[in-house]
């Protein structure tokens, strides 16, 4: 009970505690990522060469590996002051009902319009096109979470914002499209016919239910094609991991003030946003030799990049039109099932978590829809917070590890990122709650057929 009286529920820093920098892990990093080629050539690409697609100072971002920290523009940092520092919040009841020696805290993410950690990045992004005088953005989304806080920020700077939303959560997820239209964004179901590449996909395909590679090659597209456009990504991409850094940064400000460091770190990882961030200064620990928290990605067993793809160059986009990325990858073609985690159904991942992977500094684990839902509800029934499907992995994996401490009686500190709520997501838990939901793992031969497909990168 001493425990309680001292740790409370929820902490929130104050406001003159929100970090004025990002965090950028690489320069920390004892081995780079291998560089981004361009397609065209095979060579490294080089910043004027992302000039066409990208915001300049976000294509610096992107390829810049030796500068530790980067300011935070004061527009940025008042923006974030809305809806910034975000919780640390201690699950107290859910560790009371698992019965567990384990503390399990959790970031919380979703106290903001998005109801995500989306908003971190698309606010910087937004603010760097508007000082390079744009006119609009071209993105994708998934789950819509980022094509949300993306129409917030858009419309904050007074941007144009075209949305090209996969088709399967266009249609799981009305609402989120209405949200982005009340900020004024155009939102477009992918695969679309108002791209070539969409044209194309559909005249093979015409019942395909889209997928976010998919939904950025039509973004791509569109932004290189239309003058005063730039193209913007909401994860995977080193810029959008750098904004993230916020996340982890907070948390780590916020543990120390309880005298507390994780030996658990856990995220759920799509493309590698949330997780990059939420991990920032702990992967920096373990790298440096100073802490050695285990540090795990937990994917969706549908869309298994970590777990059963393959370290290789490929395309971040269905259409083959963008840089070559080394990444674990399931293959630019690969059509992962409809299941409702629908901002983690991407093909690759990160390219900076996928080298920390391979390296051995961090685990993955895959695991079910089904599964994750049951935690989903746990969580929900006593935490109070309904959890966003995505983050509901990260909640499956968190359950799992208090239950192992319960079995071995070690008293471990578990962190988890809460990236979102699920307010948008109950035809899924409604399905969950009648028994009507399904599991779906890609077969070998369905991965095989995927990996035939990748780039023959020497």
């Amino acid at each position: 009970m001493s425990n309680q009286t001292k740790i409370p529920h929820r902490l929130y820093l104050s406001e003159d505690e929100i970090p004025t920098q990002w965090y950028n892990l690489r320069a920390d990093m004892k081995e780079q990522p291998d560089a981004m080629l361009n397609p065209g050539t095979g060579q490294p690409i080089t910043e004027p060469e992302l000039y066409p697609v990208f915001c300049e100072k976000l294509a610096h971002q992107e390829l810049d590996s030796e500068t530790r920290f980067v300011d935070i523009p004061e527009d940025v940092l008042e923006l974030y002051k809305i809806y910034r520092p975000s919780p640390l919040c201690r699950a107290y009841n859910l560790e009371k009902q698992l019965g567990t020696p384990a503390k399990i805290y959790y970031k919380f993410e979703g106290n903001n319009t998005s109801g995500s950690h989306k908003l971190n990045s698309a606010i910087a992004q937004a603010y760097y096109a508007k000082d390079q005088g744009l006119k609009g953005m071209t993105t994708e989304t998934g789950a819509g979470q980022w094509g949300t806080a993306l129409a917030e920020a858009a419309s904050y700077f007074g941007l144009d914002l075209v949305v090209y939303m996969v088709k399967v959560s266009y249609q799981q997820k009305p609402f989120r499209k209405a949200i982005m239209e009340t900020f004024d964004a155009k939102v477009i179901a992918s695969p679309s016919d108002t791209t070539n590449v969409g044209r194309a996909i559909l005249e093979e395909d015409p019942d395909n239910s889209g997928s976010l590679g998919t939904a950025i090659s039509e973004a791509v597209e569109v932004a290189v094609t239309s003058e005063g456009y730039k193209y913007v990504l909401g994860s995977v991409l080193n810029q959008v991991l750098l904004h993230q850094s916020i996340i982890g940064l907070e948390t780590e400000i916020a543990l120390n003030k309880l005298g507390e460091y994780p030996d658990i770190v856990i995220g759920c990882a799509g493309g590698g946003s949330n997780l990059g961030g939420l991990i920032a200064p702990f992967m920096r620990d373990k790298i440096k030799g100073d802490r050695n928290p285990r540090i795990v990605a937990v994917e969706p067993a549908s869309c298994p990049s970590l777990t059963r793809g393959k370290y290789a160059y490929d395309f971040c986009d269905t259409g083959k039109t963008t840089p070559l990325a080394k990444m674990y990858t399931l293959g630019a073609g690969f059509k992962p099932s409809a299941n409702h985690a629908g901002g983690l159904r991407y093909h690759g991942m990160s390219p900076i978590l996928s080298k920390l992977y391979h390296d051995g500094y961090m685990e993955a684990v895959s695991v079910e829809q089904t599964a994750v839902f049951e935690a989903a509800k746990l969580f929900a029934k006593y935490e109070t917070i309904l959890p966003a499907p995505e983050s509901s992995h990260a909640i499956r994996a968190a359950i799992d590890e208090a239950l192992k401490c319960k079995e071995t009686g070690e008293e471990k500190t578990i962190l988890f990122g809460l990236t979102g709520t699920g307010y948008f997501d109950m035809v899924a838990y409604e399905q969950f709650n009648n028994g009507t939901m399904t599991d779906h793992i890609p077969s070998d031969a369905d991965l095989e057929k995927s990996f035939a497909t990748l780039p023959d990168i020497g």
